[in-house]
Formats: structure tokens, sequence, C-alpha cells
């Protein structure tokens, strides 16, 4: 979807709801910053890292037996560690406390300030468990520039689950049609996109489209164009 289609896509915006790892804060850098330690296996094990973790919170909804996002980012750095011959305690411990405090993307602080001070209510709706989430928001430095931050554990359930997305509707007081939802999973902008979310489809990789049936709104390849087009609907 090209920029000019962008800019005639969303209406009537009262919000903007982002999630979280991929999409604000940059998931890869917890690895990048064990450079030293994992040489040639720093983005292997990120990218294994975060496979496993989307497959795991899928797999447990599925599967009614719920787990946090801290034992599930647990879980899958235990099956990245152990397929890559990565058996090193310390090297785990220091991984999932990086991850804690990963960084925002670049863009990002300008982009939530520019929303909020438009008057726009602006939250993060994450799989994100609350303290790790508070500890995020607080480490990237992001916590002004948001009306909220709100997890899934207070549905209890995964996204792509509508019962989170509409954790959003009910905390924001903002009816879904007039929600812009921010994410950089192709899945997530069409499970949003099914909920009645406008979305907007951050692909930072090149990734080719989901064929879920539920496009996005808007596509674009990083946050920096995102608030010219919600405020000039």
């Amino acid at each position: 979807m090209s920029t000019s289609q962008s800019l005639r896509s969303f209406k009537n915006i009262s919000a903007c709801v982002f999630d979280a790892y991929g999409t604000l804060l940059d998931v890869n850098c917890a690895a990048q910053r064990c450079h030293a330690d994992l040489a040639d296996k720093a983005q292997p094990l990120a990218d294994l890292w975060r496979a496993k973790q989307l497959q795991y919170t899928w797999l447990s909804s599925l599967m009614g037996r719920h787990r946090d996002f801290y034992e599930v980012t647990g879980a899958a750095l235990d099956f990245a560690m152990e397929t890559l011959d990565l058996d090193d305690q310390a090297l785990r411990a220091k991984l999932m406390a990086l991850y804690e405090v990963l960084d925002a993307y670049a863009e990002v602080p300008e982009l939530l300030g520019s929303l909020k001070q438009a008057g726009l209510k602006t939250a993060i709706l994450s799989n994100g468990s609350p303290k790790m989430l508070a500890t995020a928001v607080k480490a990237a430095g992001l916590g002004p520039s948001l009306n909220d931050v709100i997890s899934i554990e207070d549905a209890g359930i995964y996204k792509p689950s509508p019962s989170v997305y509409q954790l959003a509707v009910d905390r924001l007081g903002v009816a879904k049609e007039n929600i812009c939802f921010v994410s950089s999973n192709g899945w997530d902008a069409s499970g949003a996109a099914a909920f009645g979310f406008q979305v907007a489809w951050v692909n930072r990789t090149g990734q080719v489209a989901e064929k879920l049936g539920f496009p996005p709104h808007v596509e674009l390849s990083n946050l920096t164009k995102l608030a010219g087009l919600v405020l000039k609907q």
C-alpha cells in the first residue's frame, strides 16, 4: 500500500495504540549487546528467540495453559540457546535482564510526543506482563507520552484474541473504529483489523503481507510518517 493511499486511509482517529515489542522496542538489541559473547550466533539467536516466543504465546493460548510473557520469553530463550549449543547460565541471565530494558527505535520518542501534543490518546497494548512493561517503558523514557500501558494479562490470553483488543477500547473509552492500532507484526495487524481497528503495519523487515483476509489500512517501513498520516485525516 503506497503512502498516497495511506493519506486517505485514517478517519476520525481519537487514539493510537501500539504493540510494544518489535514496534516501539527493538527486540534484537538484547542479543546485539551480547555480541562479544555470541559472535556469529547473535542474530540467529535473536531470530529464533523471537520466533519461539511468539509461537509459545499462541500455543499456550490454544492449549488453555496460560503462562505470563516473562516465563514464555525465558522458555523461548532456553529453546534457542539449546538449539545453538549455548550452555551458559550466566549468559542466559544477562540476556533476560537485557530484554527487560530494550532500546526504543530512534523515531519513537518524537512520534509519541507529537501524537500526545496533538491531543490524541496514546497507549501500549502488549503481550508483555505488567512488570516487564513498566520496566521497559521506564527504561526507554516513554511514560510521559503514554496515557496507558495495557497488558494482555488483564484478559488472560494472548493476541490475536479479540478479547485482548477489547481491553484498549475499555481502558481508553474510545470506540474501536476510532482507534489506530500500530504493530510491526503482520499477524497482529491482521488480528487488529479483523477486530475493527484502523491498522498501521510497521513492516520494518520487508516481509510479505499475511494472507489472512484482513489487511492493514497502512503499511509503513518505520514510524516516522505515522503522525503525519494520523493528524492529517
